[in-house]
């Protein structure tokens, strides 16, 4: 079984868990939360009726970025190539750690099922997050 989706806008890694120093509870950030659940509805929209993958996974994510504003025309089309690749933040370990997180026990029963990651980060015309997850 392949599910297969993207997640339209602005790419967000997963954040740093947070201190609350009054309390001493240890809370994930709102931005990284909210980010989790778009993945989770985008992937809900397309497979309603999903059903857990139960074997080894493997999951490709490419995370596409807009061209800066400020870049010279004879680079947008190296970019567009694929000849020049983002290296801005987020990190692309935060972005494979808030994929997996928002996806499991949706796509999968645990993210230690998943023997295989592919990812990539890339220049486009519209900022949005590729998501590929297999069986095999």
């Amino acid at each position: 079984m392949i599910y297969e989706f993207e997640v339209p806008g602005k790419v967000i890694g997963k954040g740093r868990p947070r201190l609350n120093t009054y309390t001493g509870i240890v809370y994930t950030p709102t931005k990284t939360k909210d980010y989790e659940t778009l993945v989770e509805q985008y992937f809900l929209l397309k497979y309603p009726r999903f059903k857990m993958l139960e074997k080894r996974v493997q999951v490709k994510i490419i995370a596409y970025f807009g061209i800066p504003k400020t870049t010279k025309k004879s680079e947008i089309n190296e970019m567009l190539e694929n000849n020049i690749s983002p290296t801005k933040k987020p990190d692309i370990d935060n972005i494979v750690k808030v994929v997996l997180d928002s996806m499991n026990k949706f796509a999968f029963k645990d993210d230690n099922q998943i023997t295989k990651i592919e990812v990539e980060k890339k220049y486009a015309l519209e900022e949005k997050l590729y998501i590929r997850i297999e069986e095999y």
